[in-house]
C-alpha cells in the first residue's frame, strides 16, 4: 500500500529515504559525507519538502520499503530499500507518483544511475535534452514522460 507521509510516518519514510539514498550515493560520495544524511537530517528533509508544497508517499508491506515525492508534474525522492530493489516496487511508486502529477510527469535522474534511467525510460520516459552540472564529475539530467513511447 502506499499512504501519505504525515506525523505517523514520517520516521519511516526518514529511515527509507536515508538509508536508499545512502546506497544509491555511496560510489561517488565521501563516507563522511554519506554519513551526514541520516534518518533525522532525512526527516527534516522530507518535511521541509511537505511544509513546501511537495506530496510525499511511503510505500509499505510488511514494513516500509519504499518513497517518493511528487511536486506539480514533478516527481522526485523516488528510493527502494536497496533489499527489496529489483521486485517491481520502483515501477509500482513511479506510476502512483505519475498519476498524482498534476500534468506532464517529468523527473530528474543522475546521468551515471542506468538502473534508474532503464526504469524511467521503460516507463515511457524520454531525455529533454536539460543537463544540470552538480560537480566536475556528477550531472543530473530531465527525462519527461512521453505517452506514445510508455509502456502502459
Amino acid at each position: 500500500m502506499i499512504y501519505p507521509v504525515d506525523d505517523s510516518n514520517l520516521e519511516s519514510a526518514a529511515k527509507v529515504h536515508s538509508i536508499s539514498w545512502k546506497d544509491s550515493h555511496q560510489s561517488f560520495c565521501s563516507p563522511a559525507f554519506l554519513e551526514r544524511h541520516t534518518p533525522q537530517r532525512q526527516g527534516e528533509y522530507i518535511r521541509s519538502k511537505i511544509d513546501s508544497g511537495a506530496r510525499f508517499f511511503l510505500l509499505v508491506e510488511a514494513e516500509a520499503i519504499g518513497v517518493v515525492s511528487v511536486t506539480e508534474n514533478l516527481i522526485e525522492d523516488l528510493y527502494v530499500l536497496p533489499e527489496y530493489q529489483g521486485r517491481g516496487y520502483g515501477t509500482q511508486l513511479l506510476r502512483f507518483a505519475m498519476a498524482a502529477c498534476t500534468g506532464r510527469p517529468s523527473l530528474c535522474v543522475l546521468e551515471s544511475n542506468a538502473g534508474a534511467r532503464r526504469l524511467y525510460e521503460r516507463e515511457g520516459f524520454c531525455l529533454t535534452g536539460k543537463k544540470k552540472a552538480l560537480s566536475g564529475k556528477i550531472a543530473e539530467i530531465e527525462l519527461a514522460w512521453n505517452a506514445e513511447g510508455a509502456g502502459l
